[in-house]
């Protein structure tokens, strides 16, 4: 599974019917409603790399409403649920 980490810029009085288009698309698993830089944030998660562009280009950013994206593709997850999952398995590295 590949990730990544989309950054979305909607029209400010959309929010809510923007993320939830978003939330809807296939590949999309969570969309946030954020402060700072962006209004959205969207975890986007695929088998292939070539999917990317499928959900990101083709049809996250049309959804209507949103103005611009940024992606950011995960080399690596870091996650403290997944590290004690593995303790309790009796790995220790």
């Amino acid at each position: 599974m590949i990730s990544a980490i989309v950054l979305i810029n909607v029209d400010v009085d959309r929010i809510p019917e923007v993320a939830e288009a978003i939330a809807d698309l296939d590949g999309v698993t969570e969309v946030y409603s954020v402060t700072g830089g962006a209004d959205l944030i969207a975890m986007v998660r695929v088998q292939q790399h070539e999917e990317f562009a499928d959900v990101i280009a083709d049809r996250l950013s049309k959804v209507d409403g949103v103005q611009s994206t940024q992606t950011h593709i995960a080399f690596r997850t870091y996650s403290k649920h997944d590290l004690e999952a593995a303790f309790s398995l009796g790995f220790d590295g």
